[in-house]
């Protein structure tokens, strides 16, 4: 990854609204944990970029640094010069010395530009670990108040399974109309009781009357016989 995509992506990790992400995911927990996971890969993302122009602004000073060097050399020697009496390598001494200035001034812009290339990256860096750091500290209150939420659901659900299967009105209802069908078989069997038919009076003075015929035929043969 570039500097300019690193510098680019910066702000998109930042300005990740998590409420709004929360909203449109199936499982909130899960995806707190893996936007976690994903802050931390473009943390490493970013700290290998932060590390690697801080780097640049080291080399960028050791290189002015030794320009100077060079220069506080070739001034020592151009005096030196002058004080033997050699203007001629003075003058090349000088030139070169000029020429030297001129890369200080390009070497003095590439550290300029480090510095603040080294500067916008860690204020970046910091900012995603202070990111991080509140994303971790708010995971656990989020994850308590979805399991809250899950279980208040379920209790919702349960309320109104049981209020929807409790019926009272029916079962008293059903009540009613068992005592009614009772009640009338009650009647039925006292009605059955007490109700006299045709074919009972048939029954009871048939068998009266085959008893009364066989008496009287029992006192006639008796009497035929002698026998009292």
């Amino acid at each position: 990854m570039g500097l300019a995509d690193t510098l680019a992506r910066i702000p998109k990790i930042l300005e990740a609204n998590l409420n709004a992400i929360l909203d449109k995911c199936e499982d909130p927990a899960k995806m707190i944990d893996q936007l976690l996971v994903d802050y931390k890969r473009d943390l490493a993302d970013v700290k290998r970029d932060t590390a690697a122009v801080m780097a640049d602004v080291t080399l960028a000073e050791k290189k002015l640094a030794e320009c100077d060097e060079d220069l506080k050399k070739k001034q020592i020697a151009i005096e030196n010069a002058i004080k033997s009496g050699n203007e001629d390598d003075a003058r090349q001494l000088i030139a070169a010395k000029q020429s030297q200035e001129v890369t200080r001034e390009s070497l003095l812009q590439n550290l300029s530009v480090a510095q603040k290339n080294a500067n916008m990256m860690r204020e970046g860096y910091n900012r995603l670990v202070r990111n991080i750091e509140d994303l971790e500290q708010r995971k656990d209150a989020a994850k308590a108040k979805i399991s809250m939420a899950k279980a208040q659901e379920q209790i919702n659900k349960t309320a109104a399974k049981a209020n929807s299967t409790i019926n009272v009105d029916a079962f008293n209802k059903y009540e009613e109309k068992a005592e009614r069908m009772l009640a009338e078989a009650n009647a039925a069997a006292e009605l059955d009781s007490e109700t006299v038919t045709a074919e009972s009076l048939t029954e009871k003075y048939a068998s009266s009357a085959s008893s009364a015929s066989v008496d009287e035929e029992l006192a006639r043969i008796k009497a035929s016989m002698g026998v009292e």
